[in-house]
């Protein structure tokens, strides 16, 4: 039987809450697990290191993408978080890779599939340091995502990122050279770039069909729209699930090693959390590193 911990952040909401997710715990067996609730996805680092030195080898978190992110990236930097198997409860705005896994957005299913699902062993990218699960990228996107603070979440949901979008479009285009397994990829201006290990990003939009999430890659993506006009364009392709057919979108399917260089700081992101501003990304892959719950069909 799993030794399962919790980590929430409780200012997350989905169904009855809280309070509901302790009672399907109960329901299913595990009536007093340990339980770190956080306030900020920021603070659950320290949490999940808690949990682990309780020896716990199934961890469930309630939360956003950027409360997954951070457990995700405490897991892999610690020796002890190897053998765990993460579980996601979808509480969050996007909930990227919930959506990507197909979690049901349900307190109660989604804990059956925590409790009782299928095992998946997904990649992992690494930029700059921190872990990924989703994507991560700098311009446009990065721009958008920083824009739309946890106030405008709370009141629009994923219609945040509609508003903020419209404002950033054409105000993100760098000078960029980007290096691909040692050779160069891409050279010139952009307004957005996009590293994946799923296919879907924020909106739901499919902009990398080919993408799979164990293949051992990533798949690189640059947008050299510039101007609203341009963006308008490729937005109305992607949302049709043409994205990469643009000739404004030039993509790759098999990276495992990426830098990203621009002429001038931009902010980044990764799995839908901001970072400051950086002229560089190094991105590689880590095969196989993550073990996640899964709906076991």
């Amino acid at each position: 039987m799993a030794t399962i911990g919790v980590v929430a952040h409780n200012g997350k909401v989905l169904g009855g809450g809280l309070e509901e997710l302790r009672a399907a715990l109960a329901d299913g067996g595990f009536a007093d697990p340990p339980f770190e609730e956080v306030t900020k996805s920021r603070k659950a680092p320290k949490a999940v290191a808690r949990l682990l030195e309780a020896g716990v080898d199934r961890l469930i978190v309630w939360g956003g993408d950027g409360t997954v992110q951070r457990c995700v990236d405490a897991l892999l930097r610690s020796d002890a978080g190897k053998t765990v198997t993460l579980a996601v409860i979808p509480a969050g705005t996007a909930n990227l890779l919930a959506g990507s896994l197909r979690i049901p957005n349900d307190v109660r299913d989604a804990v059956e599939v925590a409790l009782h699902g299928a095992r998946r062993k997904l990649d992992v990218g690494r930029v700059n340091g921190e872990h990924f699960t989703v994507m991560t990228g700098t311009g446009f996107d990065a721009l958008m995502i920083g824009d739309a603070d946890r106030g405008l979440k709370d009141r629009l949901g994923q219609a945040a990122y509609l508003w903020t979008g419209w404002r950033n479009l054409g105000s993100s285009s760098a000078e960029v050279r980007i290096t691909v397994d040692g050779e160069r990829w891409f050279r010139g201006r952009a307004g957005c770039v996009l590293v994946a290990n799923q296919g879907r990003i924020l909106g739901g939009i499919e902009a990398f069909p080919d993408a799979q999430a164990d293949d051992g890659r990533l798949d690189v993506g640059v947008i050299a729209a510039q101007t609203r006009a341009e963006w308008m364009r490729v937005l109305a392709r992607a949302a049709i699930g043409r994205g990469p057919s643009s000739p404004l979108v030039s993509t790759t399917t098999a990276a495992t090693k990426i830098k990203i260089e621009l002429d001038r700081t931009l902010p980044w992101e990764l799995d839908g959390g901001d970072r400051p501003r950086t002229d560089t990304l190094k991105i590689k892959v880590l095969p196989a590193a993550l073990e996640v719950c899964v709906p076991a069909d």
